[in-house]
């Protein structure tokens, strides 16, 4: 039965960190995106996301926050979370699920430790911003 599950690959569909201005903080902080470079919607795009590591030779783990999006427009993103300075230095986990042409797609994307940073950055596809694309 295993051999007939099809599992369509991803393509197209990131989870992105982007610096963006927070009026609470007045500073610039990185967000994570879901990014659609396909062109047509992702439907049902559910997100799990969590950190972990090691921090001063201590393991450390965040707790899981659980997202959804009924539709995702082509050529386009959405905002996932705020992530927090203390979680850079883990890895930043993304497992995203959702369909497409009715199919569905799952992928885990990684931010690897202390990835997320100004020098990591590069042009985004799809939208006119530059950012952090995940593993």
């Amino acid at each position: 039965m295993k051999k007939d599950i099809e599992i369509p690959k991803v393509e197209n569909v990131h989870i992105v960190a982007i610096r963006e201005w927070n009026d609470d903080f007045q500073e610039d902080c990185w967000y994570a995106y879901l990014l659609n470079a396909t062109n047509e919607p992702l439907e049902m795009a559910m997100i799990v996301s969590r950190a972990y590591g090691l921090i001063n030779g201590e393991n450390r783990n965040t707790s899981s926050l659980r997202h959804a999006f009924a539709k995702v427009e082509p050529q386009s993103a959405v905002k996932i979370e705020f992530l927090e300075n203390n979680v850079l230095q883990l890895n930043n986990e993304f497992l995203v699920s959702y369909f497409l042409n009715n199919k569905m797609f799952d992928k885990k994307f990684i931010f690897k430790v202390n990835g997320i940073n100004e020098k990591a950055q590069s042009d985004l596809p799809a939208i006119n911003k530059r950012g952090v694309m995940a593993i």
